[in-house]
């Protein structure tokens, strides 16, 4: 039986809905024990790692293993999640007249993240403070009674691959696709809601979308720093679309590229 399992996660399911999968199409892994080395957000596909029996108690050796990716960012609008699966909070779309000038400013931004940072953890996540993960701080609106945790990452290699303009019914209809494939309990109504009231009164003809490739320590979150981004850039920006390419040495055999 292999001690690792390098399996491509959907786009809609969490790690833990991912073990259960996989436990219902090979049911010899039915009774045995399985772990993941690193989590992957429910809107994020690709490279999950996943420990067989024994290799559980080997978790801090995976974990610790670089990640490469390539995501999608579409400027304009920023959600309290960092990518589409979250509230909007602000939009502007004077970007759509000043193509040349967000290229320069991206530049930049890539050229200041290579190296070692401390980097913020996503008010939307897992991690713990004071016994209580900070999605939970976050939903009760108490995130300014704790102080958020950083973590140092470092970042290797970061790229501009593209930018695009998409016709805003396409990108409705990615994000409305790719929420309703959510399961548990995200907001996803709540969110879906404010969606539809933002493309039928705020949404532009089209959207400025960007592909990026980088390859990052681990504990990087790529959708913090499209966040950052958008901040540093002046207009807002949400990860679209997140594909871990690579962990470690196991990456996936399909071309990755984001179309």
């Amino acid at each position: 039986m292999r001690k690792i399992i390098k399996i491509n996660k959907p786009i809609g399911i969490t790690p833990l809905q991912a073990i259960d999968k996989f436990r219902k199409e090979n049911l010899k892994y039915r009774d045995i024990k399985i772990g993941i080395a690193g989590r992957l957000d429910p809107m994020a596909q690709g490279v999950l790692l996943l420990m067989i029996g024994a290799e559980t108690k080997n978790r801090d050796k995976y974990l610790s293993l670089d990640k490469e990716y390539e995501f999608e960012v579409l400027f304009g609008v920023s959600t309290d999640t960092y990518d589409a699966l979250g509230i909007i909070k602000s939009f502007n779309f004077k970007i759509a007249n000043s193509s040349k000038l967000l290229k320069n400013n991206i530049k930049k931004f890539i050229e200041s993240k290579i190296g070692k940072q401390f980097q913020p953890y996503p008010p939307y996540s897992s991690k713990e403070v004071n016994g209580k993960p900070l999605f939970q701080w976050a939903r009760e609106k108490r995130l300014g009674e704790i102080k958020i945790p950083t973590k140092e990452i470092e970042i290797y290699n970061f790229e501009l691959l593209e930018i695009k303009q998409i016709p805003s019914k396409k990108i409705k209809k990615r994000i409305f696709e790719n929420i309703n494939q959510i399961t548990g309990d995200f907001r996803q109504n709540e969110i879906l809601e404010k969606w539809e009231e933002f493309f039928e009164k705020n949404a532009p003809q089209t959207f400025t979308v960007a592909i990026f490739r980088i390859s990052c320590s681990s504990g990087t979150y790529v959708r913090s720093l499209t966040n950052e981004m958008g901040e540093e850039i002046g207009y807002g920006a949400i990860a679209l679309d997140i594909l871990r390419t690579k962990v470690g040495e196991y990456k996936l055999k399909t071309n990755t590229k984001i179309k």
